[in-house]
């Protein structure tokens, strides 16, 4: 699995990303790998005598075996808790790709497989002309699709992993994250997005404890046999 990595992208802001990326780490350490992070954009972050800091990417990187600068886990962090085109826009800053694939590529080199968690959904963008998908087109690394079980997800979903296919990105596969409890019908929408999309690499249920983390060990078993 050396230098293997995967690209974590949602449904929505909000659906699960970060959870499913810590547990996805964290697992996938459990099975002896040696494992690194990356957040390449995080928007809403809060200020600290470090500097900038979001909190998507510290949970990442508590999870991590490998450890990085985190200027490489999380080279473009901004403040406002806004779309990332807006938030580089408004710091005078344009998100560099080259930079990304750099940082990406040192997290590899030390790493047998790299988690990296992209920031809203798959075509959020990040600046002009680009979103979240050329990020995961220009690391060359398979997608795995966060589905935020609400209702709404059907389209959500079918539409995120058409888009996926459009821009010829390999689909790693799909987890449900229960975000919402008392969802209507929950088991007939998990039904129909088994039948679209395949049976998904892991369920998580609603979390008792907001800051708790799924048990993901056999999506990581999967993973771990990825072609």
């Amino acid at each position: 699995m050396s230098g293997r990595g995967f690209f974590v992208t949602g449904t929505d802001t909000g659906v699960g990303k970060t959870v499913c990326s810590a547990a996805l780490a964290r697992a996938l350490a459990r099975r002896g790998l040696r494992v690194a992070v990356m957040k390449p954009v995080a928007s809403g972050a809060r200020r600290t005598a470090q500097g900038l800091r979001s909190e998507d990417a510290l949970a990442l990187i508590a999870e991590a075996t490998v450890r990085a600068p985190y200027e490489t886990v999380n080279p473009y962090c901004f403040e406002p808790p806004i779309s990332p085109h807006l938030a580089a826009e408004e710091a005078g800053t344009r998100i560099d790709l080259q930079r990304i694939g750099a940082c990406y590529a040192a997290l590899a080199a030390e790493s047998d497989c790299v988690i990296v968690e992209g920031a809203g959904g798959w075509l959020a963008p990040i600046g002009p002309g680009l979103g979240m998908a050329d990020i995961a087109h220009a690391l060359a690394l398979p997608v795995i699709l966060v589905v935020g079980m609400r209702l709404g997800c059907l389209n959500h979903a079918l539409l995120s992993h058409e888009a996926i296919r459009a821009r010829a990105a390999k689909f790693a596969g799909w987890v449900a994250n229960g975000i919402d409890p008392a969802m209507d019908r929950s088991a007939e929408n998990h039904a129909t997005l088994r039948s679209r999309l395949g049976e998904p690499l892991g369920v998580i249920p609603p979390l008792a404890a907001a800051d708790a983390l799924p048990d993901l060990a056999a999506a990581a078993a999967r993973l771990a046999d990825w072609p």
